[in-house]
């Protein structure tokens, strides 16, 4: 049987314990929301203060060459394909996930040609990547949306098919796509697939290249711990770089933006799918956060995000089990991301009443109360103490207080 010293123990013996250090937690409070944004590093914290004061403050615009602010995006993105299986020249940092996706997806369906004008996602995956698509097939003349119901997206494709839309990790089940044979099913159309990493990087050992992915994009602000609305960024495997143009065809794609000439000529590699001038202080933020995964390796992370939602899930049906809850998305760890979700009626005001006693994580409509297990930073005792706490306000009722009812702007 689990214990709270069963789970100290097995915090000591963690191989990614010491790595809690680099973040700046707050005292008393149980950080289960990394799945929506990550916690703050001592590295960023410290970096950011320097570039403003120092760089900034101090060498002004000599910064963008003498700091290499100027190669942040690049810079950035070689961190980033690290953790996500791809070579440092096939990912760069810029714009957000929103952005990039329609970048990627407009490229892919031009690529295509005349005959391919089929974009396909499934419902129900994160909004944005719909609506974004949904904004293209208004721009781009021809193009068919399909939208099928979750699982059906192979039945869909046909040689008219020009792209796959994909959450790698379901936002609100946290269900977790079989990369490899999903996105095999799409090349074996002809089709590109085109994944959103944003649930999934910083949190599983992918291997965009090991899989055969075509395109990706994912955001830095959650499991990557880059602050609050932190640059995405995008990737392009080597074999697509040189026929796939960025639509958005700003100056900072230019193959010489500073000659500033009239005609615009795309950049070799990833510099292409650069637009506008990049948000130093944030991509600041979210190069020195990225440090936190120094010596960190990605296989020993998934293991541990995998054991710490085991433990909760076992906690929370054994400590809770007269109260309701069902869990939402996969039980088993091979078919999970980092996060654990489970559906509750009164969802919003039970999470409410967790983060009032410290423990911190999310709500998603109608009823689902989400939490994160970032394996940098979160501890075995951290999902005992949790899972105790949220018995002990089901059993209380607690959670019907008026002031927990009272439904925010952001949730």
């Amino acid at each position: 049987m689990t214990t709270r010293q069963t789970c100290l123990d097995r915090d000591s013996a963690d191989p990614l314990g010491g790595v809690r250090e680099r973040f700046s937690l707050p005292d008393g409070a149980i950080y289960l929301d990394g799945n929506s944004l990550g916690a703050l590093t001592y590295a960023a914290a410290a970096r950011v203060g320097e570039t403003t004061g120092q760089q900034w403050g101090r060498d002004l615009i000599s910064s963008w060459n003498s700091h290499g602010w100027i190669r942040l995006p690049q810079q950035v993105g070689g961190k980033i394909a690290r953790l996500i299986g791809a070579g440092a020249d096939e990912v760069i940092a810029a714009d957000s996930v929103s952005v990039n996706l329609f970048k990627l997806a407009a490229a892919a369906v031009r690529a295509q040609g005349p005959d391919r004008k089929t974009v396909i996602i499934e419902r129900g995956d994160f909004p944005t990547d719909l609506y974004i698509l949904q904004g293209l097939a208004e721009v781009m003349p021809g193009i068919d949306l399909r939208v099928v119901e979750p699982g059906g997206f192979e039945a869909a494709l046909d040689d008219r098919t020009a792209v796959v839309l994909l959450s790698h990790v379901h936002y609100r089940t946290g269900m977790v796509r079989d990369m490899a044979a999903q996105g095999a099913a799409v090349r074996a159309a002809g089709a590109l697939s085109l994944w959103d990493l944003s649930h999934s990087a910083g949190v599983l050992d992918i291997g965009l290249n090991r899989d055969g992915a075509d395109m990706a994009a994912g955001c830095g602000y959650k499991y990557l711990n880059g602050g609050p609305g932190a640059p995405a960024y995008l990737f392009v495997a080597k074999r697509h770089q040189a026929t796939l143009r960025n639509p958005l065809s700003g100056w900072m794609g230019h193959a010489r933006p500073f000659d500033f000439v009239d005609n615009y000529q795309p950049a070799p590699g990833m510099d292409r799918w650069l637009c506008g001038t990049p948000p130093i202080l944030s991509l600041t933020a979210l190069d020195a956060a990225l440090d936190a995964f120094d010596g960190v390796d990605m296989g020993q992370a998934r293991i541990k995000a995998g054991a710490l939602g085991d433990l909760f899930i076992e906690r929370v049906e054994a400590r809770c089990a007269a109260h309701g809850l069902a869990l939402v998305g996969p039980r088993e760890a091979a078919a999970r991301g980092g996060q654990v979700s489970f559906a509750h009626p009164e969802g919003w005001a039970v999470m409410q009443n967790l983060i009032a006693r410290g423990v911190i994580g999310d709500f998603r409509r109608p009823d689902v109360i989400r939490f994160g297990f970032a394996p940098l930073y979160v501890r075995h005792v951290d999902v005992w103490d949790a899972v105790e706490t949220l018995g002990d306000i089901l059993d209380s009722e607690s959670w019907r207080d008026e002031r927990f009812q009272t439904v925010s702007a952001v949730t």
